[in-house]
């Protein structure tokens, strides 16, 4: 309940505040607004550059990924490549012992 009181009357305090120190209250929105907007737009500027390396990031690791993926089907088709060579030069050595 006392606080419930003390609510009460720190608003009736501040309503009175305002109408006696209006133009302090104006006074302080004035160069207070200008310094949050800076402040603001400084902190959108490092969130959005943040959020641009992290997209770079991530397509970075996605050609790696791709480049990676790249390299296994290389070394896949090298390696079938090689059996087929293997596989040909079998069929030369039986077509030159066959009359």
């Amino acid at each position: 309940m006392q606080l419930l009181i003390g609510g009460i009357v720190a608003v009736i305090l501040g309503v009175i505040g305002f109408s006696f120190w209006w133009s302090a209250f104006v006074t302080i929105l004035q160069g207070g607004i200008p310094i949050l907007l800076i402040l603001g737009g400084i902190l959108a500027v490092y969130v959005g550059m943040d959020a641009m390396q992290d997209r770079m990031r991530e397509e970075r690791q996605k050609q790696e990924e791709k480049l990676d993926k790249a390299r296994e089907e290389i070394e896949k088709v090298k390696a079938q490549s090689e059996q087929y060579r293997e596989e040909i030069e079998r069929l030369k050595g039986q077509a030159k012992n066959t009359p």
